[in-house]
């Protein structure tokens, strides 16, 4: 049985809502974290300086050392959750593709992963964005593609057409 599952698309792609479903699926607890959460546990000003994470406004997502060495911190810290006995779900956005998956990879490298592609049509994804108002415009269609560059998946969904409740009942099949 699976002891975490990575979630990975792009912003506003549906991951959340699976992550959601999910958790009322699986029969055991599963924490849920994500790149929001590492984000929000930040200080302010990590979003307002060079070395932190930028939001472009044309939704391009730039992050810095600083930010880099909270994330290297965070990555460990969810994986050191996972082996003190807590299922976790991670909702991530790999903004550097496989480069992304490697960090990952590193930090759970004994632990049992299930890896899941969350994939959107970007046109319905930037429409989820504009809905939302709580994402840079732009944000959903510059990542639709580019987070899933070299990824390697063990299941790829699509919410394009498909709800989040079918995408969590899908994944659920390959969690046992």
């Amino acid at each position: 049985m699976a002891e975490v599952i990575v979630l990975n698309g792009g912003s506003s792609s549906g991951k959340s809502g699976i992550v959601r479903c999910l958790q009322s699926v699986l029969p055991d607890p599963w924490l849920a974290l994500g790149t929001d959460t590492l984000v929000d546990a930040m200080p302010a000003s990590m979003q307002a300086s060079e070395g932190g994470i930028e939001f472009a406004p044309d939704g391009e997502v730039i992050v810095g050392p600083e930010f880099r060495t909270l994330e290297a911190a965070w990555i460990e810290g969810v994986a050191a959750m996972a082996r003190a006995g807590a299922r976790v779900i991670v909702d991530e956005v790999f903004l550097g593709g496989a480069d992304s998956q490697q960090r990952w990879q590193k930090a759970l490298r004994d632990l049992r992963v299930l890896w899941v592609g969350v994939r959107c049509d970007s046109a319905v994804a930037a429409g989820r964005e504009v809905a939302r108002g709580d994402r840079v415009i732009g944000m959903a269609a510059s990542q639709a593609d580019v987070v899933h560059r070299g990824v390697v998946y063990d299941l790829e969904v699509d919410t394009t057409h498909a709800e989040s409740m079918e995408c969590a009942r899908a994944i659920a099949v390959h969690v046992r």
